[in-house]
C-alpha cells in the first residue's frame, strides 16, 4: 500500500494522465462504445454467476432458514440500509459525474469525510447493541449481524476510491473480480454455517468474510494514492453535486428501510419474514438485468451528457436488452412459484407469502423501465428533477402502503408496490423532455411476447402442480412460447439491435 508522499505523488501523476488520455476533450464515441459494451457483456457474465450463486443460496437457506431468520436479516438489513446513507455525502457520484479527472487531493478529501462517516457509524450501531433496543425484536443474533455489518464500514471506504477510478475509465471488467469474489466467499459461508444449524448468526459470519475479501482484491487490482486529506475547496466542489445526488438518495432510503424497518418492529416476525423472502426472491431478475445496466450506464451516461443525440440512442439500447431479458423472467417467476411450492413439500412453508411474491415480481417490472431512465436524470445532471420522483414515490408509499395492510394484512405491502409502479410513466415523461427518446418502441414487442406467455401459462396453471415432471413441462412450454413470439414480433429487431452492438 502506498504511503510516502512521493510515492503517493508519481502514483497519482500517472493516475492523472492516465484519466486524462481516457477522458480527452474530445469523446471517442467508437471507443466509448466498445467499453460500455464490453462492460455490460463482463457485468452479465458476473451476474450471471453471482446470482445462480444467490439463487443456489437461497434455495438451500429456504430450506433450513425459518420465516423468522429472514426477518432477522431483514430488520438488520434495514438499518444498515440507514446507516449507509450516513457513509457518504454523495461525494463517490460527484466524483463518477464529475467532468474533469478527479486529483488526488479529490480523492483523499472524499475518503477522509467517509472515514469519519463510517467511524460515526460504529459508534451508532455500538450504541444500538448497548441498550439492547434491537435484541428487544430479534433476540441477541441481531446484535451480532449489527454488529459485524457496522464495523465493516470503515473497511468498505478502502474500495470506493478504486471502484470510482475504474468506472472513470470504463474498466468495468475489472470491477467485477471483487464482486465475483465477495458473493462467492459470503454465500459459501452463509450456505455451510446454515446447513450446520446455526440460524441467522451466519449472516455475521459471512458479512465480515465478505468485506476482508472485498477490501483486498480491490486493493490489488486498483492502486491508488491513499492517503487523509481535507480539501475545503475540494469538498466544497463535490459536495455541491453530491448534496442532491444524497438527498435523493435519503428519499429512497426512508421509502424503503425506514418504512421496511418500522413495518418489521409492528408486524409479527413470521409476517415480516414472508414479506422479507418474497421480496428477495422477486429482486433477482432485477439484480441480473437493471444493476448490470446501472453500474455501466451512470459513468457512460455523463460521458455522453451533451452528445444528446448519442446519449438517446445509448438510453433506448438499455431499455430494449434490459425489457428482452427481464420481462419473461418475471412473468415466470409469477406463474411457478405456488405449483413450486405445492412440488416440493419443503416449500410448503413458503405458500403464505406467494401473493407477494407475485405482486413485488410485477412490480419489478416497472421498476426495470423507471430506474434506468432515472438514473439517466442523475448522470446528466438533472438531480432536481429525480429528487421530485423520489418525493412522490416516498409519498406514496407511506400513504398507500398503510391502507393496503389495512384490508389485505402483510399482503398489502406488495400490492401496494405493484400500484406505486404506475407513476413510473411520470419519469418517461421528463426524460423526454430532456432527451428525444422513443420508449414505447424499445418495450412493447416483448410486452407483447410476455403476455403470450402468461396466457399459456394461465391456462395449464392447474396442471403445473402436478408433478415435478409438470412444472417442468410447463416452464419449457412457456419459454418456448416466449421465443416464438419474440422472433415473429422483434425477429429483425433483435438482429438489428445486436448487429449495431458490433459495430
Amino acid at each position: 500500500m502506498l504511503t510516502t508522499e512521493e510515492l503517493n505523488t508519481n502514483s497519482a501523476n500517472d493516475l492523472a494522465e492516465e484519466l486524462d488520455e481516457a477522458e480527452g476533450s474530445v469523446i471517442d464515441f467508437k471507443k466509448v462504445k466498445k467499453q460500455s459494451v464490453s462492460g455490460a457483456i463482463s457485468y452479465f457474465l458476473r451476474t450471471l454467476v453471482l446470482q445462480a450463486v444467490g439463487l443456489t443460496a437461497v434455495i438451500v437457506l429456504s430450506t433450513f432458514f425459518k420465516p423468522a431468520d429472514f426477518a432477522v436479516y431483514g430488520i438488520v438489513a434495514a438499518i444498515i440500509g440507514l446507516l449507509t446513507f450516513l457513509s457518504d455525502v454523495g461525494l463517490a457520484a460527484a466524483l463518477v459525474q464529475k467532468k474533469a479527472p478527479p486529483t488526488k487531493i479529490d480523492l483523499q478529501t472524499a475518503f477522509f469525510v467517509q472515514q469519519i462517516l463510517s467511524w460515526f457509524i460504529v459508534i451508532i450501531g455500538l450504541v444500538v447493541i448497548y441498550f439492547g433496543w434491537l435484541a428487544e425484536k430479534t433476540g441477541p443474533v441481531g446484535n451480532w449481524i449489527l454488529l459485524a455489518s457496522v464495523i465493516s464500514f470503515p473497511l468498505i471506504t478502502l474500495k470506493t476510491m478504486p471502484s470510482i477510478l475504474l468506472e472513470r475509465k470504463l474498466e468495468f471488467s475489472k470491477l467485477v473480480v471483487p464482486q465475483i469474489l465477495e458473493q462467492l466467499v459470503y454465500n459459501g459461508i452463509l450456505i455451510t454455517l446454515a446447513w450446520r444449524g446455526m440460524g441467522a448468526i451466519a449472516f455475521a459470519w459471512a458479512i465480515i468474510a465478505r468485506t476482508l475479501i472485498g477490501v483486498l482484491a480491490m486493493s490489488l487490482i486498483q492502486p491508488w494514492p491513499i492517503g487523509l486529506h481535507f480539501d475545503r475547496e475540494a469538498f466544497n466542489q463535490l459536495f455541491h453535486y453530491g448534496f442532491k445526488f444524497q438527498l435523493n438518495d435519503l428519499l429512497a432510503r426512508i421509502k424503503d428501510q425506514l418504512f421496511y424497518l418500522i413495518l418489521g418492529g409492528w408486524l409479527p416476525l413470521n409476517q415480516f419474514g414472508y414479506i422479507q423472502w418474497a421480496k428477495q426472491w422477486s429482486m433477482y431478475p432485477y439484480n441480473l438485468t437493471v444493476q448490470n445496466v446501472m453500474a455501466i450506464t451512470f459513468p457512460t451516461f455523463s460521458r455522453l451528457q451533451h452528445h444528446k443525440a448519442k446519449l438517446a440512442r445509448a438510453i433506448e439500447i438499455s431499455l430494449f436488452f434490459i425489457s428482452l431479458a427481464i420481462f419473461p423472467i418475471l412473468i415466470g417467476m409469477s406463474l411457478f412459484i405456488y405449483p413450486l411450492t405445492q412440488v416440493f413439500p419443503v416449500y410448503h412453508k413458503w405458500q403464505p407469502a406467494v401473493f407477494s411474491f407475485i405482486f413485488f415480481s410485477l412490480s419489478v417490472g416497472w421498476a426495470a423501465l423507471s430506474t434506468p431512465l432515472t438514473n439517466t436524470l442523475n448522470a446528466i445532471g438533472k438531480i432536481n428533477k429525480s429528487l421530485r420522483l423520489m418525493i412522490m414515490w416516498t409519498g406514496l408509499t407511506w400513504t398507500l402502503t398503510p391502507l393496503a395492510i389495512w384490508f389485505l394484512g402483510y399482503n398489502g405491502v406488495a400490492l401496494a408496490a405493484f400500484i406505486i409502479g404506475f407513476s413510473s410513466l411520470l419519469v418517461f415523461y421528463y426524460v423526454k423532455q430532456e432527451v428525444s427518446v422513443h420508449i414505447w418502441d424499445q418495450v412493447w414487442r416483448q410486452l407483447s411476447a410476455s403476455a403470450m406467455m402468461a396466457l399459456v401459462g394461465l391456462v395449464g396453471w392447474h396442471y403445473w402442480s402436478r408433478s415435478w415432471h409438470w412444472l417442468i413441462l410447463g416452464i419449457s412450454l412457456t419459454a418456448v412460447v416466449y421465443l416464438l413470439a419474440l422472433a415473429l414480433l422483434a425477429g429483425k429487431k433483435v438482429l438489428f439491435e445486436l448487429k449495431n452492438l458490433r459495430q
